[in-house]
């Protein structure tokens, strides 16, 4: 009987009870010794292991196994304890070694973007002989084209240089280019237009082409128009991200890739004030200095001094910062040509629902802004007034933006997708509508606006105004989160390939359809100001449309999104299984919840 206890493992009765006990129950094989004591005194403990034989009498060797990786372990992470510590606070500051120069060259891209913005606009709308009419041919005829030449250029520079190299070679020559038009280039304006030969063009051609002449009216300041686009697309997105996601991990992205988002509206708060400092220095000079000159050149001198800064960042962290290791294996991306982009996006109501949002946006923002600018010139026409009045545009932007993306989660929270994504065409459509009313029937509004102290331009300015603020705040803060959340409860194929679509057909037509538009109108109608009547109309129609679309691609994500978790469901439950413990895991101890008729024995 004595045997047949001793093969029933821990529950047994050993041959010799109070040795076992004594020897368990030793001060120095206590979990408390080992865990506490110090190292020279833990090299003279008895450390078991499985080759050892000297086990005592009754005691099962499995279980005296098991104990003695248990107090092993223990006893390694004790003495990996401060190891683990160094690693973390190493990875901690190795980290903020990262984020801090990559949050400080965000600041300093952006706060020059916002001032070259303004800057652009100010000197193409306001320059003799020219209006905001300019902005459509801008965009179309000299923008587009130099954009797709700089990105064919810059693939193959990115084939012959190194990261580094290529990094510099393309943002040198944006500073010098900055520095030189403030200082060289804007100076000898007067010199280098040929003004006399677009005033002789125009006589020929009729005032319905002053937009497209006066390109070659102000060529310098047209391609300082295009310098400053390029610069909020190559330097943002394709330098700075690029750079971003080659130095963090997914982990540190997901971390602090948000809160570059918020440091870029306080960017854009300071640097609106910065213009507007400048832009008022002309009230302190005396009669017959050019202040927008002076003015000018102090933003430039800022401009080139942060893209300095951009660049020692830049070299501080590829001296001082490891770069993460990536894998080697490369990914397959679908590559779509435009016709076939075209047919898959005809083909899928959901996506083709999604580019209307895409296309209604670009479309409808250029409709309203460039009419906007248009009035904006007849109340400021003045270089320095235009200005300082975008420096303020340019922060209220940036506040209402910072709030708005703190709200925005409280929005997907409590009312879900469908509300967050009808709440910018909704916003759109009301502020667009009453700017209109204002230019279109501002006889009536007169009485009432002027008991408010403005006149209709002014208010309409001012209507115009809140209605880019308001609509790029829920443009940056509800409007992209959607449609990137819309893509979500797609499957793999389709959400790749319908963003490769989107991005191929419905960015580019979104952002030239307006100007088409408008090229369209005053071709036809003489004039922008002939054709407001026609654009409101046309807005009123883009943003129903979009609207529509917004509601019906609601239905389907939340079908989408039902049956991802209809299926999620059916997984976890198919996914449970029942334990089943093997005879030999069995004999070595089970657990206390187990039957007592299990684990009494059999044989007495």
């Amino acid at each position: 009987m004595a045997t047949a206890i001793q093969t029933r493992g821990i529950l047994s009765l050993p041959f010799k009870p109070i040795g076992v006990r004594r020897s368990l129950l030793h001060p120095s094989h206590g979990l408390k010794l080992r865990l506490f004591s110090s190292a020279k005194h833990r090299q003279h403990l008895p450390v078991l292991s499985q080759k050892s034989q000297s086990f005592e009498p009754g005691i099962s060797i499995s279980h005296k196994v098991r104990s003695n990786q248990f107090l092993c372990k223990a006893e390694a992470a004790y003495a990996g304890e401060g190891d683990t510590a160094k690693e973390i606070a190493a990875a901690s500051v190795t980290t903020l070694k990262k984020i801090i120069p990559l949050g400080l060259m965000f600041f300093c891209i952006l706060f020059n973007y916002t001032i070259l913005r303004d800057t652009k606009d100010v000197l193409v709308v306001t320059a003799k002989g020219s209006s905001a009419e300019i902005i459509p041919f801008l965009k179309t005829w000299v923008n587009l084209p130099m954009a797709i030449g700089f990105m064919l250029l810059y693939t193959k520079l990115s084939n012959l240089l190194s990261k580094k190299a290529l990094f510099y070679t393309v943002i040198i020559p944006f500073i010098l280019y900055f520095g030189a038009f403030g200082f060289v280039m804007y100076p000898l304006s007067n010199y280098i237009h040929p003004e006399a030969l677009a005033d002789k063009l125009l006589a020929t051609l009729g005032p319905r082409f002053m937009g497209p002449l006066a390109i070659l009216r102000i060529w310098s300041f047209c391609l300082f128009y295009v310098m400053a686009e390029l610069w909020g697309s190559v330097v943002i997105s394709v330098l700075f991200w690029g750079f971003a996601n080659q130095i963090t991990t997914v982990d540190e992205a997901k971390k602090f890739y948000p809160l570059f988002g918020l440091g870029a509206n306080v960017a854009l708060i300071f640097s609106g004030r910065t213009v507007k400092y400048f832009s008022n220095l002309r009230k302190n000079l005396g009669p017959g200095v050019d202040g927008w000159a002076v003015s000018l050149k102090a933003m430039m001198s800022i401009v080139v001094g942060m893209g300095l800064a951009i660049c020692f960042l830049y070299w501080w962290v590829n001296t001082y910062v490891p770069l993460p290791e990536r894998s080697q294996k490369k990914k397959n991306k679908p590559k779509m040509g435009t016709m076939e982009s075209l047919k898959f996006l005809v083909s899928s109501p959901y996506i083709r629902d999604l580019a209307t949002l895409v296309v209604a946006y670009g479309i409808s923002i250029n409709l309203v802004e460039v009419t906007w600018k248009s009035k904006l010139k007849a109340q400021f026409p003045s270089p320095n007034e235009y200005s300082a009045f975008m420096g303020d545009f340019s922060t209220c932007t940036g506040i209402a933006t910072f709030t708005m993306m703190l709200l925005s989660r409280y929005v997907f929270d409590k009312y879900g997708w469908g509300v967050a994504a009808k709440i910018t065409p909704t916003v759109l459509l009301l502020t667009g509508v009453a700017f209109f009313s204002l230019i279109l029937f501002g006889g009536p509004f007169a009485p009432l606006v002027a008991k408010l102290g403005m006149t209709p331009l002014l208010a309409a300015v001012y209507v115009g105004a809140l209605q880019n603020i308001f609509s790029k705040s829920a443009k940056y803060s509800l409007f992209d989160p959607c449609k990137e959340m819309a893509y979500i409860p797609l499957d793999e194929d389709t959400k790749v390939k319908g963003k490769a679509a989107i991005d191929v057909v419905c960015n580019p037509l979104g952002k030239s359809g307006g100007a088409l538009i408008q090229q369209f109108m005053i071709l036809s109608f003489g004039s922008l100001a002939n054709s407001t009547p026609y654009l409101g109309m046309i807005l009123l129609v883009i943003v129903t449309a979009w609207l529509a679309a917004a509601k019906s691609l609601e239905g389907q994500f939340n079908a989408l999104r039902s049956e991802e978790e209809l299926e999620k469901e059916m997984e976890r439950a198919s996914s449970v299984k029942i334990p089943v413990v093997s005879q030999d895991e069995g004999s070595l101890g089970e657990s206390s919840s187990s039957s007592p008729e299990k684990s009494a024995p059999t044989n007495m």
